[in-house]
Formats: C-alpha cells, structure tokens, sequence
C-alpha cells in the first residue's frame, strides 16, 4: 500500500536524477519549515534553484503544473527565504523557482515557473 509520502518521494527521486543529467547540483531535499516545505534545491547556472516536484499519472485532474496555485506559491515563497536565512545566504544571491512536472512516464522543467510572493 502506498501512501501519498512514498509516492511523492518516489517521484522526487525521478525528479532529482532527471535535475542532475540536466546539470542541477542538488543541494537540500524537503527542506520543511512551519511555513512550508520545498521538494528540491539546487544551484543551476549561478541560481539558487527552488523546486517543486509534481506528478499526475494522468490529465483528468488536470496538468501537475496546474497544481501549483497561489496558496501553495505564498508558502513555497516564504520557505525559500526562510531557507536563505537559516543558511546565511545572502538577500542579493539570484534566485528562481522551477517546476518539475511529471505526467506519466513524461517529464520536464518549467524555469522561473513563478515569482516570489510574499
């Protein structure tokens, strides 16, 4: 029996071997806070990389992308400076947040899939 916690970090796994051929260097995993938590960070071309792993076996319930509404970005946001400041990362270091997305047996990156808010 598979719970949503396996799944998901099943999913990150792929996510991160994906990251990695693609250049990533993987730096955290579920980072969690009490304001949220972040799937993977990275550092790609001289970002600091935010990313947020989904996956839908299917499109019934839409794109995994589509998952991502402005709740979740909120909390991914506040995550990610939190995340700078317990690693005394500087405000001025450039930064973006990614979207992994898995349908299926496909998968993909979205760069700068959204901005910070706060």
């Amino acid at each position: 029996m598979y719970n949503k916690r396996s799944i998901g970090a099943r999913f990150e796994q792929i996510a991160d071997k994906y990251l990695t051929e693609q250049g990533y260097v993987i730096l955290d995993h579920n980072f969690q806070c009490r304001t949220g938590e972040i799937d993977i960070i990275a550092k790609e071309s001289g970002y600091l990389v935010f990313i947020e792993v989904k996956f839908r076996s299917s499109t019934v319930k839409g794109l995994p992308q589509e998952a991502i509404d402005m709740r979740k970005i909120i909390k991914i946001s506040r995550t990610a400076l939190y995340y700078m400041l317990k690693k005394h990362i500087s405000d001025d270091t450039p930064c973006r947040f990614d979207v992994v997305h898995i349908l299926d047996k496909d998968i993909s990156i979205i760069k700068n899939a959204f901005e910070a808010i706060l």
